[in-house]
């Protein structure tokens, strides 16, 4: 569900659309998403994410999800009957706060003025507002995909377990979880949700993406299911396992990680249940043989054991993985 998430589907034949946004610190930015047969696949990344922060700069209390729910609306504005929503790789901490008020929530402080972007804000949020989503979201199927399960708040939460790598501090840290809790107190308040808000913030998937997934599962009505499978069902994955005598999948890092819910683990047990072998390549390799055994992988090349310096490795992957490839064809396909 995170960078490269709209890549996959026009690479299987999406079509390929682009939407200018709100990006996650509030300057414009084009967003990609994708669009076949009504079916359309938005990445929250592609509006709300790291990778479209400056280097080094990072803003854990003020970054916004605003251009995601931007994005949403474009699909809507498409045609879009379902909208797989994938969720990953976010600059942001707003519990989809931004996402829901692009879409027409309105969040307010006892002022009855508009809460700032972020989720630092949301301590100031008095009232919550969502009757004014758009209602073209009650007849769509919007399907979050998210290979993360944690809830919105506490010790496993959003801020706690990712905020850090989003530039928060201690201090911070402490500040966002305080005020997503707040956020969905307000929520379960509220006539347009209730006691069900607080429900939600302990469902898998609500802290997904510094909470976004908590705003998905309250206030668009989304359905919870871990990324690899809904992309799986996307890409047509089935009908090609059905062809294959060899699948193989990989990640840059393979390790205790991988085996919650990434990508390799889900093409593996996919493919397992089919009686096709798998072999995963990666950058780096952190998983001894029995482990990726158990896990369907019948074996797994590294880059770092055709070139130990892992500079090189990242400075000349392309050549590497070509060297990898020839290993694995002589191997299994001579």
């Amino acid at each position: 569900g995170g960078d490269g998430t709209v890549a996959a589907a026009v690479a299987a034949g999406f079509e390929r659309r682009e939407a200018r946004v709100t990006g996650p610190l509030g300057e414009p930015v084009t967003a990609a998403w994708a669009l076949r047969d009504g079916t359309a696949v938005v990445e929250m990344a592609e509006a709300s994410g790291l990778q479209l922060l400056p280097e080094g700069t990072f803003a854990p209390l003020t970054s916004t999800t605003y251009g995601s729910g931007e994005v949403i609306a474009a699909a809507l504005d498409a045609g879009a009957r379902t909208i797989v929503f994938g969720v990953g790789g976010s600059a942001t901490t707003d519990g989809g706060a931004g996402m829901l008020a692009a879409l027409g929530a309105r969040f307010l402080d006892a002022r009855g003025e508009p809460v700032g972007p972020g989720g630092g804000p949301l301590a100031s949020l008095a009232s919550a507002d969502l009757s004014g989503l758009d209602p073209r979201l009650a007849d769509v199927e919007i399907v979050l995909a998210s290979d993360v399960n944690n809830p919105l708040t506490g010790p496993t939460g959003a801020p706690a377990v990712y905020g850090p790598q989003k530039g928060a501090t201690e201090q911070d840290v402490a500040e966002l979880d305080a005020a997503l809790a707040h956020y969905a107190k307000v929520l379960a308040q509220s006539a347009d949700v209730g006691p069900s808000a607080l429900d939600h913030a302990q469902a898998p998937g609500a802290g997904a993406a510094g909470g976004i997934g908590y705003g998905a599962l309250v206030g668009l009505g989304a359905s919870f299911r871990p990324g690899i499978d809904v992309m799986l069902d996307v890409l047509g994955f089935a009908p090609a396992l059905g062809r294959a005598t060899l699948v193989i999948t990989g990640e840059g890092s393979l390790d205790e990680q991988t085996l919650h819910g990434k990508a390799p683990a889900g093409v593996a047990a996919a493919a397992r249940a089919a009686g096709v072998d798998v072999v995963a390549v990666c950058g780096r390799l952190a998983l001894p043989p029995e482990t990726l055994g158990k896990a369907g992988i019948r074996r797994a090349y590294a880059l770092t054991d055709v070139e130990p310096d892992v500079a090189r490795c990242i400075a000349d992957a392309g050549p590497i993985l070509e060297d990898v490839a020839a290993r694995i064809a002589a191997d299994f396909l001579s």
